[in-house]
């Protein structure tokens, strides 16, 4: 794909925790560009920061130093208050673990940004209804987490992080819970976003996940190591997919 100007951009990225000889390095002089439409997969060994990472362009932490950009405003700068509409509206967040909200139905779940964000209890629904049809899960909208599989449950998840339409989707090792049928899924599910131009970044451990993206970055101990952009051929990105039900 050609690259046009960052959706999301890093300069001297730094990140520590503690100080003195227990100071812990996540992130060093990371220097990182996303262009919008574009899948980025992060890969490396834990602990190498590929979360850390995540975070920061999010908005979830600050950097001890260095700059982050979306849409070429520095975000590392805004107050506690802007942070968290940046969250609310720019942004929306996949994580391993779901974290959806155990007493709500699975369009509950979905709408409930939309709901903090100010909208309609009207406009909110049918957002959530149709995600939870692009999702292949209307006939599970009235269940709660509890009642859904680990695969259905990453899948709300996914649909809950975009009921904002966010600028830039964020994945912190979406399938690392899930069998590999759920993680087919699922990754069928990613295939979709890029295919309508969501700018996504997924951090993970599976390689069969990375090979689906237009760019994988491999870290180690808190720095960029390797970069390779990624083709597919006539498969497609599903294409590569295909090893997952084989597994």
């Amino acid at each position: 794909m050609d690259i046009g100007r960052p959706l999301v951009q890093t300069h001297e990225l730094r990140m520590d925790y503690g100080q003195g000889t227990g100071a812990v390095h996540a992130l060093d002089a990371v220097e990182l560009a996303v262009a919008a439409g574009e899948t980025l997969a992060i890969m490396g060994p834990s602990g190498c920061g590929k979360s850390t990472l995540l975070h920061l362009l999010g908005g979830l932490e600050r950097p001890s130093a260095g700059e982050v950009r979306l849409q070429g405003e520095r975000i590392d700068h805004l107050s506690e208050r802007a942070l968290a509409r940046l969250r609310r509206d720019a942004v929306g967040f996949v994580f391993q673990a779901f974290h959806l909200m155990d007493e709500l139905t699975a369009i509950e779940n979905i709408e409930l940004p939309a709901l903090l964000a100010g909208a309609s209890p009207r406009t909110a629904r049918r957002r959530a209804t149709e995600l939870l049809d692009r999702v292949g899960l209307t006939d599970r909208a009235a269940h709660l987490p509890s009642a859904l599989s680990g695969g259905q449950r990453q899948r709300v998840a996914v649909a809950r992080a975009l009921s904002n339409e966010p600028l830039l989707v964020l994945a912190d090792e979406p399938t690392g819970n899930l069998d590999s049928t759920a993680t087919l899924d699922v990754l069928r599910l990613f295939d979709d976003l890029r295919a309508t131009g969501q700018t996504v970044v997924i951090v993970t451990h599976d390689a069969r996940i990375a090979a689906t993206a237009d760019r994988l970055i491999s870290m180690r101990d808190g720095a960029f190591v390797e970069e390779t952009r990624l083709t597919h051929g006539s498969t497609g990105r599903l294409g590569a997919l295909a090893g997952l039900e084989e597994a």
